[in-house]
């Protein structure tokens, strides 16, 4: 096991590409903690699948992405429950708008590629 001994953080790991990230570590043995929004008992399904998986701790952390003092006292949890973190994915996301406008540059002599992604009007 890759990763045995070592411990990530993954945030937005509730369910969809949080939660195959952490069901990967696990996989790998490390303790994970996973974060996000949903279904407490459905949270906590996939917590013990985790911890099953792994043969290593998976916590849960109800903590608010948009909140630094939470932030903080989850990684502080993290460290005196877990050790480390050695591993921080940051995969918390946020809609500020159902609809989004997209822009790219219009000029011919780009330099690099971008994308500009906001809310829409």
């Amino acid at each position: 096991m890759f990763l045995k001994g070592k411990t990530a953080i993954i945030t937005g790991s509730t369910s969809g590409i949080g939660l195959e990230y952490a069901k990967v570590f696990a996989a790998e043995g490390a303790s994970v903690v996973i974060n996000g929004f949903g279904d407490a008992a459905a949270i906590e399904t996939e917590r013990a699948k985790l911890e099953a998986a792994s043969g290593a701790k998976a916590l849960y952390d109800a903590a608010d992405m948009t909140k630094p003092e939470e932030i903080a006292a989850m990684v502080k949890r993290c460290h005196d429950e877990l050790g480390g973190p050695d591993i921080i994915v940051n995969n918390a996301a946020s809609s500020m708008s159902p609809r989004l406008r997209i822009s790219r540059p219009t000029s011919s002599k780009r330099s690099s590629r971008s994308t500009s992604i906001r809310p829409g009007t």
